[in-house]
């Protein structure tokens, strides 16, 4: 997703346009990774001295909300990235130290051969983590 892109759905889901909310997903598409609320926090400072966390956590719930975001659960934080795109399904490999990521290409449900009876499925998510290139033998 494109920084013109998710601007174009908070303003067509009638959300104020705030140069705070443009800030944050300009970072998040420069940064091309998963970060926390607290480095989003840091990035913000430079722009934004005075921002609170309770502004960084609403947005981000919201960008979550309008799929402009998506998030994931690492070392038991929750971790959010732009969103690659909505109309193109794919997963991804996670590096658990700088928070990376790289696309699989492929989909794990394609080897399911069928739903079980009583169960309809809404949606699947699939990650690998592991140390990118810059990362290896981290901890």
């Amino acid at each position: 997703m494109t920084v013109e892109e998710a601007l174009k759905i908070l303003k067509e889901k009638g959300y104020k346009y705030t140069g705070k909310r443009e800030e944050m997903i300009r970072i998040f598409a420069a940064e091309k990774r998963y970060m926390t609320a607290k480095e989003m926090l840091e990035k913000m400072q430079e722009y934004y001295p005075g921002i609170s966390f309770d502004t960084i956590y609403r947005n981000l719930a919201l960008f979550e909300q309008l799929e402009i975001v998506e998030a994931t659960q690492l070392k038991d934080e929750r971790i959010y990235r732009m969103t690659c795109s909505p109309h193109n399904h794919h997963h991804h490999l996670i590096c658990t130290e700088c928070g990376r990521t790289e696309r699989i290409n492929m989909c794990p449900m394609d080897a399911i051969f069928g739903t079980p009876d009583g169960f309809t499925i809404t949606g699947h998510k699939f990650e690998i983590y592991g140390y990118c290139d810059q990362c290896k033998g981290g901890d």
